[in-house]
């Protein structure tokens, strides 16, 4: 097999998706903050959570090159 580079893009879109998640997530902390604790803690775990579900695609196109089994 001959290595491609699906692999360093693949970790390059990581890398790139979490930052602007990331700084997505922090553009709204001043809004999140205003929001009673009980609004909050679910708010910040389904954000914590919603990042990951991009990732089983990309991971699955850097390994096999189709985006769907």
């Amino acid at each position: 097999m001959n290595p491609t580079l699906r692999k360093p893009a693949g970790v390059l879109a990581i890398i790139l998706g979490i930052a602007l998640y990331a700084l997505a997530v922090a553009s709204m902390a001043d809004w999140l903050g205003q929001l009673p604790v009980l609004v909050q803690l679910p708010a910040y775990v389904i954000l914590g959570i919603i990042w990951i579900l991009p990732l089983k695609p990309l991971l699955r196109w850097m390994e096999t090159g189709k985006w769907r089994e």
